[in-house]
């Protein structure tokens, strides 16, 4: 019997890591960025809608999305925002629906849908466990600053566009608390493994 697990987090707190971690154990991973640059790689619908709705100046050179040109157009603009989301999510869902399903087929232990807006889309009702990566805030600003480059007032405002993490929280049915080293956060994801996935 294959087990479906959801993963979220907050920005900089570390799911991708996480995410890593379950894939080492064990777990199939669907993760929704992946599946997000798939519905608008050349020659898809996905990207053939988005040039007609935001024009051909969202394509590099070479043919591909322009992640950042786009970005900069819908950022601040909730109805450009939501005429993006309404081309690449429902393709994004049918993907993930797709790939749950063939994991499935093969009778996969674990299957994780990876997503950071996974509450704010509502997918996490029905899943077995729901996984909240999180940290402090000061966590989260430190990082953001370091990884990104970014000054105090942009990393608060990155953090700012998402559902806060005690929101989070109080939907998830476990959370790792990512303040301190990746060992420690590695020996916090073996054990839940070790306690919940299916034998």
């Amino acid at each position: 019997m294959t087990a479906l697990w959801g993963l979220t987090g907050g920005i900089a707190c570390g799911k991708s890591t996480v995410s890593r971690l379950l894939e080492q154990q064990g777990a199939t991973i669907i993760d929704a960025d992946v599946l997000a640059r798939e519905v608008v790689a050349p020659g898809s619908d996905g990207l053939r809608d988005i040039v007609s709705t935001f024009g051909p100046g969202v394509l590099a050179p070479d043919g591909t999305l322009d992640r950042k040109v786009l970005g900069a157009a819908v950022f601040g603009d909730e109805g450009k925002r939501r005429a993006l989301n309404a081309i690449t999510h429902p393709r994004i869902a049918a993907l993930a629906a797709q790939r749950t399903q063939e994991a499935l087929a093969r009778g996969d232990r674990v299957v994780i849908y990876d997503a950071p807006l996974l509450m704010e889309n509502n997918l996490h009702h029905g899943m077995e466990q729901v996984l909240v990566v999180a940290a402090s805030e000061e966590t989260q600003l430190r990082r953001l600053k370091e990884r990104d480059g970014l000054d105090e007032a942009a990393a608060r405002a990155r953090m700012a566009s998402q559902m806060p993490l005690d929101q989070k929280r109080q939907h998830a049915t476990h959370v790792f608390e990512n303040d301190g080293t990746l060992e420690q956060l590695e020996a916090q994801v073996h054990r839940f493994w070790q306690a919940h996935a299916p034998r």
